[in-house]
This record gives C-alpha cells, sequence and structure tokens, in this order.
C-alpha cells in the first residue's frame, strides 16, 4: 500500500510517499523561514497563501521521483494547527481522493512526530515514553500502543522551541534562531550565569519557561546597559540551553522511573538538539530513539507512515478536517487493531 502524506500545519510544506513494503520512496520540503522572518513569527495568512502556492508542486515532484502515478491512500494533518493552513493540506487530500477514487487519513500532527523513529531501520517498541519537544508544544507522553496516549505533562506556558526563539531574538539572532542560539551556544560558558531551572522543586511533570526566559531577558538588558551584549552573548546563550536541557532531562527521567520507561523516544524540532541527545544518552539507562535530523521538524514522511499505520481509519474523501486544537489523548487505537 503507498500512502501519499501532506503537511501543511505551520510554516513548512510537507509532501512523502511511503510504501508499506519499501519503506520511504520519495519526499519533499518547502520551508516558509524566509516569508516570516521579516515578521519575526509566522503569520498566518502568508503561511496558508505560502502552502496553496506549494503543495500541489511538491506532490507533483514526490510522485515524478517515486515513478508513481497515483497513492492508494491519502494521509494529512488535520490538527492541531494554524487552521488556514491545515485547510490547504485538508481540501488537496480530498480533492485528490475524489479524483483518484481512493480513501484519505486525518492524521494527528503530534503523533506523527512521536511515529517519526517509525520510519528508521530500528525503530522502537511499544510501550515507550515520548518527549515531544517543538515550537509549539512540550510534553511528556506514555505511549501504551499506538493510539494509547496518557499525557504525563505538558508546558503551562512558552513551549521550549518557542523559549529558544524567543531567546535567540533577545539576542539578536533572528527570527526562528533556536538552531542559531544552540550553535552559539557551543562556544559560550553554560555555567556563566545561573539561570533558574523552572518547576524542578515542584510535584507532577509539566514544564515552564516563562521565567527563564524572563531571566535571560533581565541578563541582555544589563549586559547591553554595560555594553558588553556582544561579549556575553556565548554565555547568555549556553547558559541559556543549559538551564532548558536540564529540565528537560530532569523532567523526562522523573517521568521514566515513574512509568518504569525502558524506552524513550524524543520528537520535534528541539529532539534535534546536540546538548538534549547528549544528556539523554549519558544519564537514561534504557535506549533513547530519535528520528533522523531531518524529520524532527515538521515534514510528510512522517504523516505518510502515521497514515500507513493507521490504514483502516481510512474514509471517503468528503469532509475537510481542520483543527487548532485536538488532544491526543482523544486519539484511539486503529479499528483493526
Amino acid at each position: 500500500m503507498q500512502v501519499l502524506g501532506l503537511e501543511t500545519s505551520c510554516d513548512e510544506t510537507g509532501v512523502a510517499l511511503f510504501d508499506t513494503r519499501r519503506g520511504l520512496l520519495a519526499q519533499a520540503l518547502h520551508s516558509q523561514v524566509r516569508l516570516h522572518a521579516a515578521y519575526g513569527g509566522v503569520v498566518p495568512e502568508i503561511a496558508s497563501r505560502d502552502h496553496v502556492r506549494c503543495l500541489l508542486p511538491l506532490v507533483r515532484k514526490v510522485l515524478e521521483e517515486a515513478d508513481v502515478r497515483r497513492a492508494d491512500a491519502i494521509a494529512y494533518t488535520a490538527g492541531p494547527g494554524l487552521v488556514g493552513a491545515l485547510m490547504v493540506a485538508g481540501g488537496l487530500a480530498n480533492g485528490l481522493g475524489l479524483a483518484w477514487a481512493c480513501p484519505v487519513i486525518p492524521v494527528h500532527h503530534m503523533e506523527g512526530h512521536l511515529l517519526a523513529p517509525m520510519l528508521e531501520h530500528d525503530p522502537p517498541d511499544f510501550p515507550f515514553l515520548a518527549l515531544l519537544v517543538s515550537g509549539g508544544h512540550t510534553m511528556l507522553v506514555l505511549c501504551k500502543a499506538l493510539g494509547d496516549y496518557q499525557v504525563l505533562g505538558t508546558t503551562q506556558d512558552d513551549a521550549v522551541g518557542e523559549a529558544f526563539d524567543k531567546c535567540a531574538k533577545l539576542l539578536g539572532l533572528g527570527y526562528p534562531g533556536g538552531a542559531v542560539l544552540a550553535e552559539l551556544a557551543e562556544t559560550g560558558n553554560p555555567s556563566a550565569y545561573a539561570f533558574p531551572r523552572p518547576m524542578l522543586s515542584r510535584p507532577g511533570l509539566d514544564f515552564s519557561f516563562s521565567g527563564l526566559k524572563t531571566a535571560v531577558m533581565l541578563q541582555v538588558r544589563q549586559a547591553g546597559d554595560a555594553g558588553l551584549l556582544d561579549l556575553a552573548a556565548a554565555d547568555i546563550a549556553a547558559s541559556f540551553q543549559s538551564a532548558a536541557v536540564d529540565t528537560l532531562v530532569a523532567r523526562t527521567l522523573k517521568a521514566a522511573a515513574q512509568v518504569d520507561a525502558k524506552r524513550i523516544v524524543v520528537a520535534g524540532g528541539v529532539g534535534a538538539n546536540l546538548l538534549l541527545r547528549k544528556q539523554l544518552a549519558a544519564r537514561f539507562d534504557g535506549r533513547v530513539f530519535y528520528p533522523r535530523l531531518e524529520y524532527c521538524t515538521d515534514n510528510g514522511a512522517m504523516i505518510a507512515i502515521a497514515g500507513a499505520l493507521r490504514a483502516s481509519d481510512a474514509v471517503e474523501a468528503s469532509e475537510i478536517r481542520a483543527l487548532a486544537r485536538w488532544s491526543i489523548e482523544s486519539l484511539r487505537p486503529p479499528l483493526a487493531a
């Protein structure tokens, strides 16, 4: 079975074709970073219009590269995300479904992320603990089986990826600046500033990054007032990254101990952070699984494999689903499971 995956939940247009016997056949990705950089953040209307411009040409490109005329089913991100952007993939998926007389599969964006490691040659078995970290989400999810998820902890304010981007902006690194900040941090002293590790002294498994972000803002302001920001930037970046990663790792290890997890999956854009990977590998006794770097950020491949795993949930093309909010705990195992 060949499943075409369409991803347009935010500012990246992703398309991929996955074959249940042969694996990933082709993929393409278009980033809107340059379009939104001038505004310091994603502009929903611009995002939607660019998805409209790019999505169908990317579908043609992927099908041509795979030497396939049409797919057997079409999976698309139905949420959570920007509603206007989601409707682009939903509309095309249903339109192609009618034209090709094939079913469509609405996919939960975060389930796509936590299933991205299934694209690798050595995928994790269920159950596992998932740390989902991106610009829009920070959560710990106990994944008992496909579609059987329990959220153990989530952020009470900024997602960690959002905190990275905002601190990068404070340092004048542009938008999105999370990856640039991480690169700058490699040249700094992570012990230069004693930034807080939020929530670690409190019970539960929730996260908070607003206090850490405020501490960075105050330090940037102090260094700027003294005319020393250029000299202090790398140390501030390194100290912020150290605090953020310490928080993620400590919460994840606490959750793993509580549920007796033997496997941890780290997914989402911040899953590409090298310090996070290094610390988890060093401190966790079990196995840690990651998608390869190109599958950490939003992409069509994760939607295609999620659709393939949920093939029994396919429906006739008719209704476009576009949900700004959609709890991952509301999902259920596939009908055939």
